[in-house]
């Protein structure tokens, strides 16, 4: 297990601003957190290389370009099956887009996007198909909502 990384207040506020806008510029984080820019810098720096920001990405409404269905699938495995194969195979279908492998039952939990009901029949029919699957249970999204980042 990786060691954890000592951080302080600057440090969390400075997290707290990128998570908000990940393309804030150094100098406006920096006028933020009363600092100046060169630090802010350095801090961002070591946060980046001690893994504690591990990239930075933007939300995208996938509605608006694309498949408009979401679904969740479970799949049970049999008993041996091991939770990296069960990750490396269904990463390999295009329109799974997470992989959750889960304690209890069931083993696993998947989000699907596909464009239509008949699209997401195929993809579970592949999804039955990998490996040791001994079941499926799937239920479409009907909406969702997201609670923002905490500061």
């Amino acid at each position: 297990m990786a060691e954890r990384v000592t951080i302080d207040d600057v440090d969390r506020r400075i997290l707290a601003l990128l998570r908000e806008n990940a393309r804030r510029t150094v100098a406006d984080i920096a006028e933020h957190v009363n600092l100046s820019p060169a630090p802010v810098k350095r801090r961002i720096d070591r946060l980046e290389r001690t893994g504690v920001i591990t990239g930075y990405s933007i939300e995208v409404d996938e509605a608006q370009i694309g498949p408009t269905i979401d679904a969740f699938t479970e799949l049970r495995f049999s008993g041996d099956t091991d939770l990296e194969d069960i990750v490396a195979a269904l990463s390999r279908v295009p329109e799974v887009s997470d992989v959750f492998t889960i304690a209890g039952d069931p083993d696993a939990l998947l989000r699907i996007r596909v464009q239509d009901v008949p699209h997401l029949k195929e993809v579970v029919n592949v999804v039955r198909r990998v490996g040791s699957v001994t079941a499926t249970k799937t239920l479409m999204v009907l909406d969702h909502w997201t609670r923002p980042t905490p500061p």
